[in-house]
C-alpha cells in the first residue's frame, strides 16, 4: 500500500530565519529608498531590523544583496516559462512572453520606485545584470532539452544570452514593452527584416 505523506509545513525556527530575513530586507529597502544606497549603513539597517551585523550578514552577504531576494524563485519562474509553455508555443514566444510580463511589472508604482534605485546606482545596476545574467546556463540548458538539441549547443546558449539581455533594454527604456518585442522581434526575424535596407 502507498504512504501519502502530507506535505511539510515549515517549522518554527524556518519560520523565524524567514521572518528575520524579511524585516531586514524590508528595512534595507526602506532607507535606501527615503535616502538613497549610498548614504545608509550595513548598521544602521541592522538596527532598523533590530538585529545584530552579524546575524544580518548571516542572512545577506552583501550589502547589494539586501536589494535582491528573490533569486532563486526567478530563475525557477524563468525555466517554467520554457518547461511549462503550450504545446503550441514556441520556445521563443514563451521566453518573450515572460520578458514582458516582467517588463509590464516595471509599470507598477512601487516597482519603479525600486527601478528607479538600481538605475540612480551604479553598484546596483551592476550587481542586478550580475545576478540576472547568473541565469544564462540554467535557461542555455533548458532550452537545450526543450528544442531537443546538443547541451552545448551555441545556437540554445546565443538565444538564453540575448533573451536575457532584453531585462536591461527594458530597464533603460521610457517604453519597456516595446524594447521587449523589438528585442524579440529581431531574435525571431533577423535584422535584414526589421529594418530597412542600408
Amino acid at each position: 500500500m502507498e504512504v501519502i505523506q502530507e506535505p511539510q509545513t515549515p517549522g518554527r525556527r524556518e519560520r523565524k530565519k524567514a521572518a528575520t530575513r524579511k524585516a531586514i530586507a524590508d528595512a534595507a529597502l526602506r532607507l535606501f529608498l527615503e535616502r538613497g544606497y549610498d548614504d545608509v549603513g550595513i548598521r544602521e539597517i541592522a538596527d532598523a531590523a533590530d538585529v545584530s551585523t552579524a546575524t544580518l550578514f548571516k542572512h545577506f552577504p552583501s550589502k547589494e544583496a539586501l536589494v535582491f531576494d528573490l533569486d532563486a524563485d526567478r530563475e525557477a519562474s524563468l525555466l517554467d516559462a520554457v518547461h511549462q509553455r503550450p504545446e503550441d508555443q514556441s520556445i521563443l514566444a514563451a521566453l518573450r512572453d515572460y520578458m514582458l510580463a516582467r517588463a509590464n511589472i516595471t509599470q507598477d508604482a512601487e516597482m519603479a520606485q525600486f527601478l528607479n534605485l538600481i538605475r540612480s546606482t551604479q553598484a546596483l545596476s551592476d550587481y542586478a545584470h550580475r545576478m540576472w545574467m547568473r541565469h544564462e546556463g540554467a535557461l542555455t540548458q533548458a532550452i537545450a532539452e526543450a528544442s531537443g538539441a546538443p547541451h552545448d549547443d551555441p545556437t540554445c546558449a546565443a538565444l538564453a544570452h540575448f533573451a536575457l539581455e532584453t531585462a536591461a533594454l527594458a530597464r533603460a527604456s521610457t517604453d519597456p514593452t516595446t524594447a521587449v518585442k523589438s528585442a524579440f522581434a529581431l531574435l525571431e526575424h533577423g535584422w535584414n527584416t526589421t529594418r530597412p535596407a542600408t
